[in-house]
């Protein structure tokens, strides 16, 4: 597993081999062979952005992909976009997926942006595959959500049925990851969890975003560069903000705590009942992640550098 945490070495994943490999060269190849798992080639500021554990400027970084004989035996370049070499073929790939993400923009900004001016809700941010236009027509739109502490799973209920509504117009909306805002440092400190967090784009609650990410300054041990969201929406309040509160008001009342308890037990319960995964529930969690794609990411990343260390 890669994984840094406070006692242990860091993996050789995260610095150069011992023997004599450059070690800005070392650090984009590691880059672009983790992008290279989602099929995903990169343009030079994300090379730079997103260069693994190691703080270098964006001439630097550009200097050595078009200088280096180290780089160009193991990379490629097609129309600006950067690969590893014998997967030229992205470069036809990224701009289908970037208008397959340019049609499902409005739907993620709508939806986002009516979540948003649910009661609880205190941030909504797109992630996954969509945060970097990396998608396919039909595919998900991933949301994280921070909601008021003491009424996450009665936000989640409420959160749910417009995920239903939007269904039956055909957009397949997957918010996977609720927190409270008691909650915003994350456990899991590595650089699939990284990636996640410089990646996602905040659509609304950016005095959240930031405050998330100081809570989470581990991340850049992985990811120097990226600090703040990769591109910013302009963030509007909803001017029926005052219904919301309202609704938050007859919310915090002893019906309300009962109603939060027996949600989170009925839905904890019926969670728990499934194999697997990377999940948490409990009164600042709901992170269904059944399918361990982290897990699997970072097995998968560690395997590709073997081979080439090999």
């Amino acid at each position: 597993m890669l994984e840094i945490r406070e006692k242990q070495k860091p993996h050789l994943g995260f610095q150069a081999p011992s023997h004599s490999w450059p070690q800005l060269e070392w650090a984009i190849l590691r880059t672009l062979v983790y992008a290279d798992l989602f099929d995903y080639p990169l343009i030079l500021p994300e090379i730079h952005r997103y260069l693994i554990a190691v703080p270098a400027p964006l001439f630097e970084v550009n200097q050595s992909l078009r200088r280096s004989p180290w780089l160009a035996d193991r990379i490629a370049e097609r129309r600006g976009l950067w690969m590893l070499r014998g997967r030229e073929h992205l470069s036809e790939l990224r701009p289908q997926r970037a208008a397959a993400a340019a049609r499902l923009w409005p739907h993620a900004l709508r939806y986002g942006r009516i979540l948003a001016a649910f009661p609880y809700v205190r941030m909504v941010a797109v992630t996954g595959a969509l945060a970097v236009d990396n998608v396919e027509d039909g595919d998900d739109i991933d949301y994280l959500i921070v909601t008021a502490t003491g009424r996450l799973w009665l936000c989640r209920a409420m959160v749910i049925g417009l995920v239903r509504w939007a269904a039956r117009a055909g957009i397949a909306l997957c918010p996977n990851y609720f927190l409270s805002e008691r909650a915003l440092a994350l456990e899991d400190r590595n650089l699939f969890t990284a990636h996640e967090l410089a990646q996602m784009i905040p659509i609304a609650g950016e005095r959240i975003y930031w405050r998330m990410r100081a809570l989470n300054a581990w991340t850049i041990r992985f990811l120097p560069n990226a600090g703040g969201p990769p591109w910013k929406i302009e963030l509007t309040s909803a001017s029926w903000r005052w219904i919301t509160a309202g609704l938050e008001a007859l919310g915090h009342t002893p019906l309300g705590a009962w109603l939060e308890a027996w949600e989170m037990r009925r839905k904890i319960r019926r969670f728990n009942a499934r194999p697997g995964g990377e999940t948490r529930f409990d009164p600042d969690h709901c992170q269904g992640h059944f399918n361990g794609h982290g897990q699997r990411t970072l097995a998968a990343f560690a395997e590709r550098l073997r081979c080439y260390l090999e």
